[in-house]
C-alpha cells in the first residue's frame, strides 16, 4: 500500500516571499524524502487557523509574522522554552491529534549570535517587539546580555528609535533587526535609526534573509561594523523543526 502523503506548512500572512516553502521542497529533493510535502498558509486572521489546525494529513507547522504570538492560545499545550518565551513558531501533532507549540527561532539564532559573542559584549539593542524578537531576547539572557527593545509605539522600559543616540549606540554594541522593515521587495526601507552614529564596534544582526544584504546591513557595512543576515537562523531553525515533526 502507498504510504499517504504527509503535509507540512507554514502559517503566516502575506507570505509568497517566504523561503520555508522552497527550503523544504529542496530538502525532500535532496535528502530523498518521499511522500511528503510542504505548502503555505496564507490567512488574513488568527481566526482561521482552525481550519489548517483539523486538517488529518497535516504532521507539523511552522509559524511566521504575525502569528507566533496569538496563535498560543488555539495550542493545547506549549513546551517549557516556548511557554518563557511567549512565542511559538513550530507546532507538533502528538499521537492523539492534541498540538504541541515550540520555539526553534531560539535554537536558529543563538547559532547566528555564536561568532560575535565576546566578553566585552553587555548590551543589545532589539528593533522590534514582536514574536521573534521574544526568542531573541531568551538567547541574549542565556549569554548575560541586557536587552533594550526598540518600539515605534515604545512602552514601560521600551525606548523610541528616535531616542537612539551616539552614546546608546556606543552601549549597545549589538542591534539586531526583529522588524520586517526592509524585507524584498521593499530592499530600500530600513529600521529608522542614525546610522552616522554607528562605529567599527558595532554588530548589526537583521534577521531579514531576502534580501541577502539589507538596507540596514549595509548601512552597518558602510561604517565598518560586523553584519549577518538571518539566513543561518533560518536554516537551523527549519531544521529543529523538522527533528521535532519526526521524533
Amino acid at each position: 500500500m502507498r504510504e499517504k502523503n504527509k503535509k507540512f506548512g507554514l502559517i503566516g500572512k502575506k507570505i509568497g516571499y517566504s523561503f520555508s516553502k522552497s527550503f523544504f521542497q529542496k530538502k525532500f529533493k535532496k535528502e530523498n524524502i518521499l511522500n511528503c510535502s510542504y505548502e503555505n498558509f496564507d490567512i488574513k486572521s488568527i481566526k482561521e487557523v482552525n481550519a489548517i489546525l483539523d486538517s488529518k494529513n497535516i504532521h507539523g507547522l511552522n509559524v511566521t509574522i504575525p502569528y507566533k504570538e496569538s496563535i498560543i492560545e488555539y495550542l493545547d499545550d506549549l513546551d517549557p522554552i516556548s511557554e518563557k518565551i511567549g512565542a511559538v513558531n513550530t507546532i507538533c501533532f502528538d499521537n492523539k491529534r492534541k498540538t504541541v507549540g515550540y520555539n526553534t527561532d531560539c535554537y536558529g539564532f543563538d547559532i547566528t549570535l555564536k561568532p560575535f559573542i565576546r566578553k566585552n559584549l553587555n548590551n543589545a539593542l532589539v528593533l522590534g517587539t514582536g514574536g521573534a524578537s521574544k526568542a531573541v531576547k531568551y538567547v541574549l539572557d542565556k549569554h548575560n546580555i541586557k536587552t533594550t527593545f526598540v518600539s515605534r509605539n515604545p512602552v514601560g522600559n521600551q525606548i523610541s528609535y528616535h531616542e537612539i543616540n551616539k552614546k546608546i549606540l556606543i552601549k549597545n554594541k549589538l542591534i539586531i533587526n526583529c522588524t520586517p522593515v526592509g524585507t524584498y521587495p521593499n530592499i530600500n526601507e530600513s529600521p529608522d535609526i542614525n546610522y552616522s552614529f554607528l562605529s567599527k564596534n558595532n554588530i548589526l544582526i537583521d534577521l531579514i534573509y531576502n534580501p541577502v544584504r539589507t538596507k540596514f546591513m549595509e548601512s552597518g557595512f558602510n561604517k565598518g561594523c560586523l553584519v549577518s543576515n538571518g539566513e543561518k537562523m533560518l536554516t537551523n531553525q527549519a531544521e529543529k523543526s523538522w527533528i521535532l515533526w519526526n521524533k
